[in-house]
């Protein structure tokens, strides 16, 4: 599930400490089996798989992925782009937002406030695949003027929300 198809402001039942044991030993290893969650948790296994259906159901746990190497799989460069539209209209957002959706190369799209309107992440394997990359976002509906950062070293990279 997706943050767009949840409700504005939806309030969620307060979470307690077993639930947030789950979530933890879940976003650390989302491969454990139910029989090492309810151990790891201090539950029997039937208890601990109703928790992690619940937790499912309301949207804690939005789904199980593989983090891949994207090293090896030749997609080791990434550069950060700011994108500023024409104008600031639904339907330029709307347009900019779709097309995004179905670039292979974007791996994260966020619409910002500040001085500009987007930030992409984009993932590439050498210059020429970066300069391909750019050509397609230069040409995305509503595009006024862009901005790369590349970059040199990742310092940290961690998918896990914190739960304290």
């Amino acid at each position: 599930m997706t943050n767009s198809s949840r409700e504005p402001h939806k309030r969620h039942r307060k979470l307690d400490r077993i639930d947030r044991a789950i979530l933890q030993a879940l976003q650390t290893d989302g491969r454990m089996s139910n029989v090492a969650l309810a151990e790891k948790v201090h539950l029997s296994p039937s208890p601990c798989l109703e928790r992690v259906k619940r937790l499912e159901a309301a949207g804690y746990i939005s789904g199980y992925t593989a983090r891949l190497d994207p090293d090896l799989l030749g997609y080791g460069k990434v550069a950060f782009i700011q994108v500023t539209l024409e104008k600031t209209t639904e339907d330029v957002f709307l347009d900019f937002k779709n097309q995004v959706m179905e670039s292979a190369f974007v791996s994260e799209c966020h619409m910002v406030a500040g001085g500009y309107d987007y930030l992409l992440k984009v993932r590439f394997d050498d210059m020429e695949n970066y300069r391909t990359v750019l050509q397609q976002i230069v040409h995305l509906p509503g595009v006024a003027q862009t901005h790369t950062y590349m970059v040199i070293e990742q310092v940290k990279n961690v998918t896990d929300v914190p739960l304290d």
